[in-house]
């Protein structure tokens, strides 16, 4: 991740806001803000996405009909809009949609952990996120080897994990819905839209 100052912009005299950000190249990158600063990342590699896509698609087929899977959905975590973030995927309640970005916590935000983003996602982003009020957060560990997923939930103003599984074991949730997933099938080959939920599996919860 670069972090940019606002001196490094168009806009060197005052913190920048959301209104700045649509002047950013449309390049693949991810924009956001961080106390009025331009915090940029590079766009994902092919196995980030993927595991992106398949997740999208899982807990969609999984979300009642109110609820809303989004991926990369802006969020405005202050009201000055000078802190901005950008998770990798995240579940709302279908009334809390709003355009351009969204104001209201999610139910959960997910996001797949990037060579650059270790500490980003399990420090900063836990925190923020936590101070935001979003009930959960995952966190996927996109390892060849051993994939996993870190749930957290929010208890007062912080988050405590609540589980963490890798390979074929199985998270099983009831936040923000009951749902359940393997992340092994958040990247092997083969039938992962059946085997991904666990079914006709031999793991355990």
């Amino acid at each position: 991740m670069t972090l940019m100052s606002a001196g490094e912009t168009h806009t060197p005299h005052r913190p920048l806001t959301v209104e700045d950000l649509r002047r950013m190249p449309d390049d693949g990158r991810r924009y956001e803000l961080v106390e009025g600063r331009l915090d940029v990342s590079p766009a994902p590699l092919s196995v980030h996405t993927l595991i992106e896509s398949r997740l999208m698609v899982h807990l969609g087929v999984n979300a009642p009909d109110d609820f809303m899977v989004l991926t990369g959905p802006g969020l405005n975590l202050n009201a000055e809009g000078t802190h901005h973030r950008i998770p990798d995927l995240a579940v709302i309640r279908a009334e809390d949609f709003e355009k351009p970005y969204l104001t209201r916590p999610p139910l959960l935000a997910v996001e797949v952990v990037s060579p650059e983003s270790v500490f980003r996602d399990h420090h900063t982003r836990l925190r923020e996120y936590a101070e935001f009020g979003i009930a959960s957060y995952w966190i996927v560990n996109p390892s060849a080897d051993k994939p996993g997923i870190a749930e957290f939930r929010l208890d007062g103003d912080r988050y405590v994990e609540h589980a963490q599984v890798f390979g074929e074991n199985v998270l099983a949730t009831d936040v923000p819905f009951p749902v359940r997933t393997v992340p092994h099938w958040l990247l092997a080959d083969g039938p992962w839209r059946q085997r991904i939920g666990g079914a006709g599996t031999d793991a355990a919860d």
